[in-house]
């Protein structure tokens, strides 16, 4: 019985799962014109399958690192100390892998905005930037 919202004849459709099994079976295109294929990934594209992002590691850039923050951290969440923009993170469902190193900056330091937030995290910048309270 066929239903009245199918887009697709049951033919098309055994047709379209037929032109799919090969890339299913085999994990990579199997098409012989490149320009079927999707493009890969360019150098500036963030990263996605490298997992969170941890301040302090090689791959993680300041620009990176900022990127992150802002994601979880907003405009009214400063000046903050570390300890008050971890709870914030945290209460965000942030990664620990970026929460952590926040917990680690020194109790007495605010930070006016997530540049100087990522500048402290990435050991890049100037620590003049940073206030004490």
């Amino acid at each position: 019985m066929q239903r009245g919202s199918d887009r697709l004849s049951v033919h098309r459709d055994d047709e379209m799962k037929h032109e799919l099994q090969g890339l299913l079976r085999s994990g990579h295109p199997t098409r012989a014109e490149e320009w079927h294929d999707p493009e890969p990934s360019a150098d500036d594209d963030p990263r996605v399958a490298g997992g969170p992002v941890a301040p302090g590691t090689s791959t993680a850039s300041l620009a990176v690192v900022r990127l992150e923050l802002a994601r979880f951290l907003n405009r009214s969440s400063f000046p903050a100390s570390p300890r008050e923009l971890a709870g914030v993170m945290r209460r965000g469902y942030a990664p620990d892998t970026l929460v952590e190193p926040l917990e680690r900056l020194p109790r007495g330091a605010r930070y006016a905005n997530i540049q100087e937030l990522a500048e402290a995290l990435t050991g890049t910048g100037s620590s003049s930037r940073r206030r004490s309270a």
